[in-house]
């Protein structure tokens, strides 16, 4: 029973290094108790309405003035000001009184009735990615509506059910599965809220990783493990960061999304099942990382840069199918893929176990990958 009191001493001895360490718990409590809060918080909107916008109508005709009508009294645009030339628009612009422009050339109606393909030009301040999507899609919608309106009034003869059938040959109804309001927070949270676990733990542990470097350059050895295998080592470590992070993943995972009222389907079997891999995979592949810290803020800077990146290669912020085979095999080296990938279906999609069984799968052997590297590497560091 030796190598279980080890285990325990270590386990102990280095929860008192973290509780004792303020930068560790930074990133291990106030890091995750806070920034969900304020990223959720400044997102929970989800979408933007009555985006400002201001126009230069040259055509000044029943047609252009109905399309205009018909945009402002979309929920998305809210026209505040008719300018007499682009001069004034943009300058409306540039002083943020107005985010979008909607320019009607002077032939819009002549082009309609003679038969042509009329044009109307959009401009937005790219500031934010939500104005070009607002304003884009109600003029979107409106043009479409007027097509069908104008192609049923050039049906002569035909009867009201003909020109209705003409006008709209096939009938649809736009609902976005899951995320029906096609909202900002309601696809991004999720996975930044399983970012946070990997991050805070690589930036954590390799914070504790350097301090026993730089202790080791000045001659001090840490008692607890002092003359003790690297397996015990490993293991008692590894179980204080699995301890403190399977409470603050409940935190994560079920209580921030419901602070914000933000889409939660998921059966807790399935939960349960993706997010202890999860951590596991997440732990050990921190302690991987952290052996090549060389001092206490070596992977503040890196990491913190590669959060993006390894955001984007999950496959969530931009579409994976359009990521170069490369990039998609590296983003199997880190846990966030698969774990928001799988933590994504299974909250807001419901998928059950068989849904996400290749995800889950992949963690249990990332999980085992990274245990054995991580001993492999211990081994050699505490041999030294």
């Amino acid at each position: 029973m030796k190598w279980l009191f080890n285990i325990l001493d270590v386990w102990r001895h280095e929860l008192v290094r973290v509780l004792k360490d303020e930068g560790v718990l930074v990133f291990f409590f106030v890091v995750p108790l806070l920034y969900p809060l304020l990223y959720a918080y400044l997102y929970n909107n989800e979408t933007v309405k009555e985006v400002p916008a201001v126009v230069v109508d040259n055509c000044k005709t029943t047609m252009s003035r109905e399309f205009l009508r018909n945009v402002d009294a979309s929920a998305d645009i809210k026209i505040v000001a008719h300018c007499a030339d682009m001069q004034e628009a943009e300058e409306l612009i540039r002083e943020h009184t107005a985010y979008c422009l909607i320019y009607v050339p002077a032939e819009f109606q002549k082009n309609i009735l003679e038969g042509k393909q009329s044009v109307v030009e959009l401009y937005s301040d790219m500031s934010g990615l939500l104005y070009y999507k607002a304003v884009l899609s109600s003029c979107t919608e409106v043009s479409l509506s007027m097509n069908q309106d104008i192609k049923a009034q050039r049906l002569v003869g035909a009867t009201k059910e003909q020109a209705e059938t003409f006008a709209y040959p096939i009938k649809y109804k736009y609902v976005p599965m899951f995320n029906t309001q096609s909202g900002f927070a309601t696809f991004l949270i999720p996975a930044v809220l399983i970012m946070i676990i990997q991050q805070t733990l690589v930036l954590g542990i390799g914070m504790l990783m350097g301090d026993e470097e730089e202790r080791r350059r000045k001659g001090l050895v840490l008692e607890h493990i002092q003359d003790k295998k690297p397996l015990t080592i490993l293991i008692g470590k590894s179980g204080v960061y699995i301890t403190l992070y399977l409470f603050v993943s409940v935190y994560l995972v079920c209580i921030v999304p419901r602070l914000f009222g933000l889409i939660q389907i998921w059966q807790w079997q399935e939960l349960i099942a993706m997010m202890f891999p999860y951590i596991l995979a997440c732990v050990f592949f921190s302690i991987i990382i952290s052996t090549f810290a060389k001092d206490r803020e070596s992977f503040i800077v890196l990491f913190v840069f590669m959060s993006i990146p390894m955001l984007f290669m999950t496959g969530i912020s931009w579409p994976g199918s359009s990521i170069p085979a490369v990039w998609k095999a590296l983003s199997y080296a880190f846990p966030s893929t698969l774990g928001v990938n799988a933590f994504a279906r299974i909250t807001e999609m419901g998928a059950l176990m068989e849904d996400v069984r290749p995800e889950i799968i992949g963690l249990w052997i990332q999980t085992v990958v990274f245990f054995v590297i991580a001993w492999i590497l211990y081994r050699k560091e505490y041999k030294k």
